[in-house]
């Protein structure tokens, strides 16, 4: 389970290009941190994350999709 701040900092490491999203290829370039996410969103890869959890649709995930991910998967832990 993890909280908004290891969330955070899961993502801030994940978005390799700072541009506030993590796209299907960043999540690809790190296997190890993607694993940690399908586990903390109950979804069994990247494109299936994007898939369920992409709501407007542009290819990406951003840190309030994420944390929606992880909420309804009902692994956070926090506010």
């Amino acid at each position: 389970m993890a909280t908004e701040q290891e969330l955070q900092s899961l993502f801030n490491t994940l978005d390799g290009d700072q541009d506030g999203k993590v796209s299907l290829n960043e999540l690809f370039l790190s296997p190890g941190l993607s694993a940690i996410i399908s586990s903390e969103t109950n979804t069994s890869s990247p494109q299936e994350l994007l898939a369920h959890y992409d709501s407007d649709k542009d290819g990406s995930i951003t840190f309030e999709e994420l944390k929606e991910a992880v909420k309804k998967a009902d692994n956070f832990v926090g506010n």
